[in-house]
C-alpha cells in the first residue's frame, strides 16, 4: 500500500509540473506577441536605426568558413561555403525585461529590421540575389544578430607557377555597398576566420584565414570607406598530381636514354623516341587544360618542356648515329682524330668491345678463333698451291726448251710437245683466276673492315649519349623535387 501511494504521488507532481511548464511557455508566447506588436508599430527598416544621424553604427563581422566547393584555376574563382555573423545595435528596438515576464530575447524574420548592406566586394558570380533571409535575434538591449549561411563565388589571382606544389592566397573582401565609414563602420569579431567547423577538403589544406581591415579613400569621394580583407591562405595537396601526372613522367623520361642502347639494326630506335615524344605531349595537354593560360608557365610544365626537348635532341642524334652505322664500303675510313679519341679512349671509358663481342659467348668465340685459324691454313694452302704451279710453270718453260732443241736438232715428237704447251697455258690460267679471287677477297676484308670501324663508332656514340642523358633526365627530376621542396 505505502509503494503504491508513493508511485501516485509522483505521478501526481509530475504531472503538475509539464501543466506549469505549458502555463510559463503559453505566457511567454502571449508577452513576445504583445512584445511584437509594440515593437514595430512606427517602425521602419529603411533608414539607418540611429537616435543621432552624425553617429556612426558599428557592425561586428564574422566568418566561419565551412567548405571549399571548388577552386577554379583557369578562371580563377574560388568556391566557398560560408557562415556570415552580423551583429549591430538597433536604437528603436528596446524593452525593459521586467515588463515582458523577463523575456530577453525573440527571433523574428531579418526583412522585418534594418540590415547592413555587407557585400563581398570581390564577387564573381553571375547571380546577384539577395542574402539568405533567414531570422535574426533580437535582444532587449536592441542587438541584433544575424547568422547566414551563403555560397560565394569570389576572384582569385591564382599563381601556378610551382604547380602541383603552389601555395594560393585568396583574398575575401567585405564592406558596405552604400554607407561611408562616417555612417557605417565594420569592426572585426576576431583576428581571423573561424575554422572551427572547416570540412577537410581533398586537394586543399587551410594555413590559416587571417583578416585585416582597410579603410580606403577612393577617387570619387573624400569619406573613408572601411572593409574587411579575409586572406585564406592554401596549401595544394600534391600527391594525386604526383602519381597521375609527374611520376608517368620522369618514368618515361628515363625511357629516352634507353633509345641508345638499341640495336641499330633493330629499326626501333627512332620509333621509340617519338613514342616517347607522343606521350609526353599528351601529358602536356592534359596540364594545359587545367592550368590557365597565363605567362606563368608552372613548374610540371617547364618540366615536360625541358623533357620534350631532351628527347628531341636524342631523336635527331639518333638517326645522325644510324647513319654513323650503315656506312658501307663505299664510305671513308675513320678519320685518325677519332681513330684515337673514340676508338682508342671513350671505347675503354665506356666499356664498348668491338661489334658484337659483347653477346657472343665463350664457344662461339672459340668457334670465330677456329674459323680464323681456319682461313689463316686456307691461305696457307693457296699460297703453296700457287708455289707448286709456279713451279711448274717454271717447268714448264724448261720442257719448252728442252724440247724445243730436241725439235731443231732431231725434228721428232711434236704431238707430246703440243700436249705439254697445253698443259702449261692451263696452269698459267689457273694461277691468274687464284690470284683474281685473293684480291677479291682482301679487298672485300679491307672494305668489311672499314665498315666495322664505323659501326664500333655508332656504338661508342651511343653509349656515351645514353649516360649523358641518363644524367640529364637524374638531374632534371632532383631540380624539380628541389623546387617543389
Amino acid at each position: 500500500m505505502k509503494r503504491n501511494s508513493l508511485s501516485f504521488s509522483i505521478s501526481l507532481w509530475l504531472l503538475f509540473t509539464a501543466v506549469m511548464l505549458q502555463v510559463v511557455e503559453s505566457a511567454k508566447g502571449k508577452y513576445a506577441h504583445m512584445l511584437f506588436n509594440e515593437l514595430f508599430e512606427d517602425y521602419s527598416n529603411a533608414l539607418r536605426p540611429v537616435e543621432d544621424t552624425d553617429k556612426v553604427l558599428n557592425v561586428t563581422l564574422q566568418i566561419t568558413l565551412s567548405q571549399i566547393k571548388d577552386m577554379d584555376e583557369r578562371n580563377q574563382i574560388l568556391s566557398a561555403y560560408l557562415w556570415i555573423r552580423q551583429s549591430w545595435y538597433d536604437a528603436y528596438l528596446k524593452w525593459d525585461r521586467d515588463k515582458y515576464d523577463g523575456l530577453d530575447s525573440i527571433r523574428i524574420p531579418s526583412n522585418l529590421v534594418w540590415r547592413p548592406d555587407i557585400v563581398l566586394y570581390n564577387k564573381a558570380d553571375d547571380d546577384f540575389s539577395e542574402p539568405v533571409n533567414t531570422n535574426v535575434v533580437l535582444r532587449y538591449d536592441g542587438k541584433i544578430t544575424w547568422d547566414a549561411p551563403a555560397i560565394t563565388k569570389s576572384s582569385c589571382v591564382v599563381d601556378v607557377s610551382y604547380f602541383p606544389f603552389d601555395s594560393q592566397q585568396c583574398n575575401l573582401t567585405f564592406g558596405s555597398w552604400t554607407y561611408n565609414g562616417n555612417q557605417v563602420d565594420i569592426i572585426n569579431s576576431l583576428d581571423s576566420g573561424d575554422l572551427s567547423d572547416f570540412v577537410e577538403d581533398v586537394e586543399w589544406e587551410i594555413h590559416g584565414m587571417p583578416a585585416v581591415k582597410n579603410v580606403i579613400t577612393y577617387g570619387c569621394c573624400s569619406e573613408p570607406y572601411p572593409d574587411v580583407t579575409f586572406t585564406l591562405i592554401l596549401k595544394r595537396k600534391s600527391s594525386f598530381y604526383i602519381f597521375n601526372l609527374l611520376l608517368p613522367c620522369i618514368l618515361i623520361s628515363f625511357l629516352a636514354p634507353l633509345g641508345f642502347y638499341l640495336p641499330a639494326d633493330s629499326g626501333e630506335k627512332v620509333s621509340l623516341g617519338v613514342t616517347v615524344l607522343l606521350a609526353l605531349t599528351v601529358f602536356q595537354l592534359m596540364v594545359a587544360e587545367i592550368m590557365p593560360p597565363s605567362e606563368n608557365v608552372p613548374l610540371i610544365g617547364k618540366y615536360y618542356i625541358a623533357t620534350m626537348t631532351m628527347i628531341t635532341a636524342s631523336t635527331a642524334l639518333t638517326i645522325i648515329i644510324m647513319n654513323l652505322h650503315h656506312c658501307g664500303s663505299e664510305a671513308k675510313p675513320v678519320p685518325q682524330w677519332a681513330r684515337v679519341v673514340i676508338l682508342d679512349y671513350m671505347s675503354k671509358i665506356f666499356f664498348v668491345y668491338d661489334v658484337g663481342e659483347n653477346c657472343t659467348s665463350p664457344k662461339r668465340e672459340k668457334e670465330e678463333e677456329r674459323k680464323l685459324e681456319g682461313d689463316d691454313g686456307c691461305q696457307g694452302r693457296h699460297k703453296e698451291i700457287r708455289g707448286h704451279l709456279s713451279n711448274r710453270n717454271d717447268n714448264c718453260d724448261l720442257k719448252e726448251k728442252l724440247n724445243g732443241n730436241l725439235n731443231k736438232s732431231y725434228g721428232v715428237h711434236r704431238e707430246n710437245v703440243r700436249e705439254t704447251v697445253d698443259c702449261c697455258s692451263c696452269y698459267k690460267m689457273l694461277i691468274k683466276n687464284i690470284e683474281y679471287i685473293a684480291n677479291c677477297v682482301r679487298d672485300h676484308k679491307a672494305n668489311r673492315a672499314k665498315g666495322i670501324e664505323w659501326k664500333k663508332v655508332a656504338k661508342v656514340m651511343d653509349r656515351f649519349f645514353m649516360w649523358i642523358f641518363f644524367i640529364m633526365v637524374f638531374f632534371m627530376s632532383i631540380l624539380i623535387i628541389g623546387k617543389a621542396a
